[in-house]
């Protein structure tokens, strides 16, 4: 809703409305106010992905596992294909043939059909030992000059991002100050000066709310607002 929410008008060709992935949510968040300011050109973006995000069998995996390591007990993987306990894996759903992901390609082919289809996307997407918070560090080339002072100024005006970025120890946001907040918190804003026009941050969300319950919460309240959608009367 924050990026495209004259998209809604649509649904009723299907009456279907998709909640995009939980990685995606919370990268176009952060994208689409920067795009608006200096146009988007390519993005390279790796994901810090907690194991909610599998359900909650993945979080019981993770549990079970951290508790066997302490308990010099058997550790059982049956979620992921590899532990996840003090552990990371790079893989998050099915391999497709070009060697990427499906959850990769998923943030390549919605970041594109939600904000710009003309914007180059390329991700790595790693499951890491975390049970709430979804974390991305993503660098960004513009076709126009933009400074980090100017991105940090228009993130924090932007709709649904929080900018919390000093440059000092604790000066940034983690997946745990986010897990059970609607927000999307953006940090370590830099210049990169390996590329024209280039930009690096971080960013972090709760792929619980922002990335599936409160967005379609969201999505909901723009249909009832534009009157795109009435409630049903009231039998008598």
């Amino acid at each position: 809703p924050e990026v495209n929410a004259d998209a809604a008008a649509g649904f009723g060709k299907k009456n279907i409305i998709a909640n995009p992935n939980c990685s995606t949510a919370q990268l176009v968040v952060a994208l689409k106010p920067l795009h608006d300011a200096a146009t988007i050109k390519r993005v390279v973006v790796s994901t810090y992905q907690s194991v909610s995000g599998a359900g909650k069998d993945a979080m019981d995996e993770l549990f079970s596992q951290t508790k066997a390591v302490y308990t010099n007990d058997e550790l059982v993987a049956k979620k992921f294909p590899a532990r996840i306990a003090f552990n990371v894996i790079p893989h998050i759903d099915v391999f497709m043939e070009d060697g990427y992901t499906k959850e990769e390609w998923k943030m390549m082919a919605e970041t594109k059909k939600i904000l710009d289809p003309k914007i180059r996307l390329s991700a790595t997407c790693v499951r890491v030992p975390v049970f709430v918070g979804h974390s991305e560090a993503i660098n960004i080339e513009f076709e126009r000059p933009i400074t980090a002072d100017e991105a940090r100024d228009i993130l924090r005006k932007a709709p649904g991002c929080l900018v919390i970025d000093k440059q000092e120890a604790g000066g940034y946001a983690t997946p745990y100050e986010a897990a059970g907040e609607d927000a999307t918190y953006i940090s370590r804003i830099r210049e990169d000066a390996t590329v024209e026009n280039g930009l690096a941050l971080w960013c972090v969300s709760d792929n619980l709310r922002k990335g599936a319950a409160l967005n379609a919460i969201q999505i909901a309240e723009v249909l009832i607002n534009r009157k795109l959608i009435s409630a049903k009367k009231k039998a008598a």
